[in-house]
């Protein structure tokens, strides 16, 4: 008989992807996968082959507006859930925001970890040990633990994305029509979230000089981006920052045949769609925790005694780490993954 099983994790949208293991192990072990996921991370989950129904947690709709004015909405969903009879609910964001969900679904079997806080802890009914978070054991990895309580085997790690809709396909075939066929597609994303996730402009702009004349050069970001990738890219290339919402990005990744980019969500984006070679550049992050695992990627960083730190602002106020891999190297990785010579 097929068991029924919830998994709790509303965001973000890395932590999202580094769940997408744990739900394939899941589902190939026969389970019937439930997500309750939020905005940010709706599109990676809803219509994945690996998952059985995504429910959406309007969770930032709801800090926009009164409580009370969503309580309707928050109550229909509670009520959806339990009609579903779950034997099995996991809360791998094990917080007070996943406390209640895991708490009012119903599971006959609540599992949590002794790794969360805000008393999220109280949800569960199975405490499993804390996650490992030592940023020597990648994040993907840690979640696995839920899948090893289940006797399961976690070997295999796997992720999958949604297919792409026509629509989505017809618009990046459109996007990218002007590209040069006989060059490979060589994606950047020089942009994330923090100051010193971030690797030196003039680096990207060096790397770009050294690059341009043999592969079709792409940039992706958000419209907040736009005016940092200029700088490197010069007019140049294709700009697509702002142009592509998330499936889109990751119908251009199935496109890419190399990307490279920094501990962002497009690094785990393209991880999770399986398709391009990825160089990724760590900064403050350490690789150890987020880089993409398999034999097709690689991991640069620095060699600074202060090095993966994980502060947003660097406590020696020098953003050193922000100028290392060196350019020369990521050029050395492009050619080891995609030479020119064996295209």
């Amino acid at each position: 008989m097929t068991k029924k099983l919830l998994i709790v994790r509303l965001s973000a949208m890395g932590d999202v992807i580094f769940n997408l293991p744990l739900a394939n192990i899941l589902k190939n072990n026969g389970y019937e996968i439930t997500w309750l996921v939020s905005e940010k991370g709706y599109d990676i989950v809803n219509n994945n082959p690996i998952v059985d129904e995504a429910i959406l947690a309007p969770v930032e709709k709801w800090k926009k507006q009164n409580f009370f004015k969503n309580l309707k909405e928050y109550i229909s969903i509670i009520k959806y859930l339990r009609s579903k009879h779950f034997d099995i609910a996991i809360d791998t964001q094990l917080l007070l925001k996943s406390f209640i969900w895991t708490v009012l679904c119903g599971a006959n079997r609540r599992i949590v970890s002794k790794s969360a806080r805000e008393f999220a802890i109280l949800g569960g009914n199975e405490v499993i040990g804390k996650l490992a978070n030592d940023y020597t054991t990648h994040a993907a990895v840690s979640y696995l633990e839920f899948a090893k309580h289940l006797n399961l085997d976690i070997s295999n790690i796997q992720t999958a994305l949604p297919p792409a809709a026509k629509e989505t396909s017809d618009k990046i075939d459109l996007l990218i029509k002007d590209l040069d066929k006989s060059k490979p597609v060589l994606t950047l994303a020089p942009a994330t979230t923090w100051v010193t996730k971030h690797w030196d402009k003039d680096n990207w702009k060096t790397l770009v000089k050294n690059l341009e004349n043999s592969y079709n050069i792409i940039f992706t970001g958000t419209s907040k981006d736009i005016e940092l990738i200029e700088y490197i890219n010069e007019g140049k290339h294709l700009n697509l920052a702002g142009k592509t919402n998330l499936l889109e990005l990751v119908e251009l990744f199935r496109r890419t045949d190399l990307l490279i980019s920094l501990d962002s969500g497009s690094t785990h984006l393209a991880w999770a769609s399986g398709h391009p070679k990825i160089i990724s550049i760590y900064c403050s992050t350490p690789p150890t925790r987020y880089a993409p695992i398999g034999e097709k990627y690689i991991a640069l960083t620095g060699n600074l005694g202060c090095q993966h730190c994980h502060k947003r602002k660097c406590p020696l106020k020098t953003n050193q780490c922000t100028f290392s891999p060196k350019v020369q190297d990521v050029l050395d990785a492009v050619s080891k993954l995609l030479p020119l010579n064996k295209i």
